[in-house]
């Protein structure tokens, strides 16, 4: 029988669930009004099993829960949501083919007559995207002609549609601008003010700090700390959610850095990206820096022929041999990969297995006469699952039952399986736990040793510095500068980030006819 916490809103006791294998044991939680309670640890955790129990997505295999002092048993989300415990999900839940108008009130349209009030429909959804800050938004706009870090704010939008008492963040700002963070953070000091409580679930320890009052580590399924977040810093956390100190300090291992195998001469693409030309060596992990919008995921898309370039030239080995890339299908041909930013949109087949996703980019290496031999695809599988720890049942689980971390790894571990001798990777460790990143580290230094060249676009400066042997920092979509390992400092590769823009503006300034007195 649950016992009732005074002033909590809800509360967990004895919370697990096991499918394969246990995957959460005996949680017990509290959630007080008006509070922000920060959900973190690993991938693989438990924290998305743990807040799809509370938001109605999953049923528990032991433990119960009380909300508002009673039993709380939700059979689905719609049962969650109409008590008033909401959660946005990092998988937003809109249609693109619809307003932003028509998707905040999709359940509950306005009608008269059995015709739906355009008028009555606007006006609601200029009051509700005022809640989160997209005023300057036209409710009428089809939710995807939005950038992602507006549908995020449009989903968050609809949840708070009502009565709203729990609120459920499931990694928020992944894909939000710093200016979209400020808004996020600013709404969710307003959600207090008016009472409501909200588990927000994140990776970026810096992001906690600023809007919790305590903090819940999971550790392999278990809670291994419930405190006030002032208790611990970033080094204490990690240290709880790993069981063991990473440091920040990385070693890559003996590696020989050779003649370059990548050149890129030239490249242009409308206003996108601007005359960049760089190389990269055997055995080198060359990052890309810079800010939101500089060009640097245009980049990788021109050199893996995902996007055409205006002008420009793409030349693989040594000595350097120009070589033509006009789709994907030319890029993969000349032994150059892409892992890409959106692993969920443009990476996987979530609904598929571990098998499927991997054996996807080797087919012929596991098929015969237009079959496939399943035998050989849950081997290759298998060889993946073991080399990369990604941590699952078997080639046969489903990619969507994975966490993020381990869904990156399934990527990476496809393409590992063709032997490409240039690997692009876009944000590879964007939404996975401190833990996951030090693996992907670790593999690629591996890849190093191999003798690949690699090119790594983060928006993590300090990541950037850890792994990489130079820095190029794109700013304008121009390459502004290049940066050797131990002659970088972080100062120095974000006064390179703004000088495009710097010049840029002071160009347009110039070029602006100017009233004279």
């Amino acid at each position: 029988m649950s016992v009732s916490v005074p002033n909590a809103v809800l509360s967990v006791s004895g919370i697990g669930k096991t499918y394969a294998q246990p995957v959460l044991t005996g949680i017990d939680l509290t959630l007080m009004r008006g509070e922000v309670l920060a959900l973190t640890g690993e991938n693989g955790a438990g924290k998305s099993t743990l807040s799809k129990i509370i938001g109605g997505l999953v049923t528990p295999t032991t433990g119960q829960m009380q909300f508002q002092g009673q039993d709380y048993r939700p059979g689905s989300r719609a049962q969650a949501e109409a008590l008033g415990i909401r959660m946005v999900m990092q998988e937003l839940n809109l249609l693109p083919t619809l307003s932003v108008a028509e998707n905040l009130f999709l359940d509950n349209l306005p009608s008269k007559g059995g015709w739906i009030s355009r008028k009555q429909l606007r006006k609601a959804a200029i009051e509700a995207m005022a809640h989160v800050g997209l005023d300057a938004i036209d409710p009428d706009t089809l939710v995807g002609e939005l950038g992602i870090g507006h549908q995020q704010m449009v989903e968050i939008a609809r949840n708070l549609i009502g009565d709203c008492h729990v609120l459920i963040l499931d990694e928020p700002t992944a894909m939000l601008t710093a200016r979209e963070v400020e808004m996020l953070f600013e709404q969710i000091t307003r959600l207090q003010a008016r009472g409501v409580s909200i588990i927000y679930i994140s990776h970026r320890l810096e992001e906690l700090a600023r809007v919790a009052q305590r903090i819940a580590v999971l550790r392999d399924g278990n809670l291994v700390c419930v405190e006030p977040m002032a208790n611990y810093n970033s080094e204490q956390l990690v240290t709880l959610m790993v069981g063991r100190e990473l440091g920040e300090h990385i070693d890559m291992g003996a590696r020989k850095i050779g003649a370059p195998v990548l050149t890129v001469n030239g490249l242009n693409r409308a206003d996108k990206v601007r005359d960049v030309s760089f190389q990269v060596r055997a055995g080198e992990i060359f990052g890309i820096s810079g800010l939101i919008g500089a060009g640097r995921t245009e980049l990788l898309r021109l050199i893996f022929g995902a996007d055409i370039a205006d002008s420009g030239a793409i030349a693989l080995g040594s000595p350097a041999q120009v070589v033509s890339i006009r789709s994907p299908v030319d890029a993969v041909g000349h032994g150059i990969a892409l892992i890409t930013e959106d692993r969920k949109g443009e990476g996987l087949l979530l609904t598929q297995s571990i098998g499927a996703n991997v054996a996807l980019g080797n087919m012929p290496g596991i098929s015969s006469a237009g079959l496939v031999d399943n035998d050989r695809a849950n081997a290759l599988a298998q060889r993946q699952i073991d080399a990369m720890r990604i941590r699952s049942s078997g080639p046969a689980q489903l990619v969507s039952e994975l966490s993020g971390g381990n869904q990156q790894k399934v990527v990476i571990g496809r393409w590992l399986e063709r032997d490409c001798s240039v690997l692009l990777f876009d944000e590879p460790t964007r939404g996975i736990d401190v833990g996951a990143k030090f693996d992907i580290y670790n593999l690629l230094g591996e890849l190093t040793r191999q003798g690949k060249a690699l090119v790594v676009v983060s928006s993590d400066l300090r990541e950037l510095m850890l792994i990489c042997d130079r820095i190029g920092v794109l700013s304008a979509g121009r390459l502004i500068d290049t940066f050797d390992r131990d002659s970088w400092t972080q100062d120095e590769l974000l006064a390179a980030a703004f000088a495009g823009y710097q010049k840029r503006d002071a160009q347009l300034f110039e070029a602006a006819p100017r009233d004279l007195p």
